[in-house]
This record gives C-alpha cells, sequence and structure tokens, in this order.
C-alpha cells in the first residue's frame, strides 16, 4: 500500500471523475502526490487560484499491487526525459474529454505549471524537445504525481482519515 494525498480547496469524500479538468501533465483525471508537503501546497494554490474553501488534503491508500495484478495499463516515468515531456505537451494541448493514452494510471515527476509559454515555444518549433525538458523542470524537490484517469483505476484507492 502507497500513502498519496490530494490537495484541494475542499475535502474530497468521493473521487469524481467528470470534476477533473483538461489540459493536465497526464491528462484529464484525479490527481495524487506521495509527499504530503507537496500536495498542501497545492492546495494552497487552488484555494487562492479560486478565492474560496480552505486548503485541504485528503488522503488515500492506493493498492499498488492489486492494481498490477489486476491488469491495469500502467505507464511510469522514472524521471525527466524527452519522452515525457512530449507526453505532458500532447496531454496539455489537448481540449477534449478525450484521452490521447491507453493508460489508467501514469506515475512521473510534476511539470513547472509556470512554463506555459515554454510549451507554446517547443510547438512552434523555436525550442528543442531536450531544451523543453530542462524548463518544464519542477523547480524544488524531484516531486513525483499519481494520475488516475479510469474509473477502474480509482477503485484502487481507498479514502483515509489524516
Amino acid at each position: 500500500m502507497i500513502r498519496l494525498y490530494h490537495g484541494s480547496n475542499v475535502s474530497i469524500e468521493h473521487i469524481d471523475l467528470t470534476r477533473s479538468k483538461r489540459g493536465k501533465d497526464f491528462g484529464k483525471g484525479f490527481y495524487l502526490n506521495s509527499d504530503p508537503e507537496q500536495a498542501m501546497a497545492m492546495a494552497k494554490r487552488t484555494t487562492r487560484f479560486l478565492n474560496e474553501g480552505q486548503p485541504t488534503l485528503t488522503c488515500f491508500e492506493f493498492d499498488d499491487i492489486k492494481a498490477k495484478e489486476s491488469g491495469l495499463n500502467v505507464k511510469f516515468f522514472p524521471d525527466y526525459s524527452e519522452e515525457w515531456a512530449d507526453f505532458v505537451v500532447m496531454n496539455r494541448k489537448n481540449d477534449s474529454d478525450i484521452s490521447l493514452h491507453p493508460f489508467d494510471i501514469v506515475i512521473g515527476p510534476i511539470a513547472d505549471d509556470t512554463v506555459g509559454v515554454q510549451i507554446r515555444r517547443y510547438i512552434m518549433g523555436y525550442l528543442s524537445v531536450s531544451r523543453l525538458v530542462e524548463e518544464l523542470k519542477f523547480k524544488g524537490d524531484h516531486a513525483v504525481q499519481y494520475f488516475f484517469g479510469t474509473p477502474r483505476s480509482i477503485e484502487f484507492l481507498k479514502r483515509i482519515n489524516l
């Protein structure tokens, strides 16, 4: 079991994938972090951005063993790479509700959200993919995010009280 945290402006009682936003690093889905401090930083940022609610951590246990045994399609990016950067760009450009990849779960580094201009420069051909990788690296500690994008994937998450 892995303990994961979701930072938001409200407590998450039940995961509702229809509330997920488009254009995120790994697509439209539910995102968690294994570091409660990073998740709380996201909760504070979300609360400031929405100007409502209170920074809140919701904790989940992820049964990674059962998930692997179930045949879920999982993609793991061990570190920042050109493959990861292309994957992030593909998903951030997607403005539809249809996933552009076949994965139930994606695990990998968080992209720095302040580099939208760099992604546009890459798309327009002004920036190489290797330079984009450097620009997208999260500033601060190496941050890993867990993406759950299908109803089947969230079955392996159990909400727990802190």
